[in-house]
């Protein structure tokens, strides 16, 4: 995993190493969150979840900021340490200092960054800051009992702040969340949960990592997004690729363990949703992932 070219079994594209690849418009007008910052219509996670972030309503305020073109933090002049695969490790030092447009939140332990060329609706990145844990394969690291304790409370959090923001996107069209919006537009009642959005959340890490600091993925399982243009970006999310936190510790026996040469980037594509098979008909792949889009968001 020399320099920015891509090997066979990895999920990003040269250019999205260096950095240099097109980024997504999101397509949406949103309103400035710094200035309506509507909470009150966001269904938040129990307090329990809420203990140990206490910038949790500054990360919604966050995701809900406009989405302007990614930035990349500064760099030295007298050299880039962040160059190519190690371009992760500049959201790590001062977070603070990076728009909300990047930084959702942060803590003493961990970053969560929008990703710069996201595969779906939702798509954060989960960074630990940790220099002893930071440049680990997520094998190794996850393999810690204590870090993935860490680790699952951070997801937790970030999967809670992605649900939310489906929420918002997305509910206004949801059968399910129907009941809810009739509370919010002045119907008597409680205000129900509504729809589950956390279910359509996807947490976990590349068996193949593309970028030296480790990041657990944070992906709305939708798959519709402008950045999402080659076959292995589907695949990286769609196949044993990507090995769910929640089957961490691994067993030493696991497959996942020795990804190269099993072909995971060269599977014939299918859907996630209805299972069709689209061999490697990628450009057919992606109009279908537009219906099912709007099937799946009118649950």
């Amino acid at each position: 995993m020399a320099g920015s070219e891509p090997g066979s079994d990895e999920a990003l594209t040269k250019e999205e190493i260096q950095g240099s690849s097109e980024t997504p418009s999101t397509g949406e007008k949103r309103k400035n969150a710094c200035s309506c910052l509507p909470i009150i219509h966001l269904t938040l996670p129990p307090r329990s979840a809420m203990t140990h972030n206490s910038n949790f309503l500054y990360a919604v305020t966050a995701l809900m900021a406009p989405r302007k073109k990614p930035e990349t933090p500064a760099r030295s002049t007298g050299g880039n340490p962040f160059k190519d695969r190690m371009g992760l490790g500049a959201y790590l030092a001062d977070p603070s200092s990076l728009p909300c447009s990047v930084v959702v939140s942060h803590d003493a332990d961990f970053v969560v960054i929008r990703d710069k060329y996201p595969k779906a609706t939702v798509h954060l990145l989960i960074l630990p800051r940790s220099p002893a844990i930071s440049l680990l394969h997520p094998f190794d690291a996850l393999a810690d009992p204590s870090f993935l304790t860490l680790v699952r409370a951070a997801a937790a959090r970030a999967r809670s702040l992605a649900a939310a923001e489906l929420q918002r996107l997305l509910g206004p069209h949801s059968a399910a969340e129907a009941a809810r919006q009739a509370v919010l537009d002045g119907a008597d009642g409680e205000l129900p949960r509504g729809r589950d959005w956390e279910a359509e959340v996807m947490v976990g890490v590349h068996a193949v990592p593309s970028m030296r600091h480790l990041h657990v993925h944070v992906v709305s399982r939708d798959m519709r997004s402008e950045a999402l243009r080659h076959r292995k970006h589907y695949n990286s999310f769609n196949t044993p690729f990507l090995v769910p936190l929640a089957d961490f510790p691994l067993a030493g026996g696991d497959e996942r363990r020795d990804p190269r040469g099993r072909g995971y980037m060269r599977r014939p594509l299918r859907c996630w949703r209805c299972g069709r098979d689209f061999g490697d008909r990628f450009a057919r792949l992606k109009e279908h992932l537009e219906e099912e889009f709007e099937a799946w968001r009118r649950e």
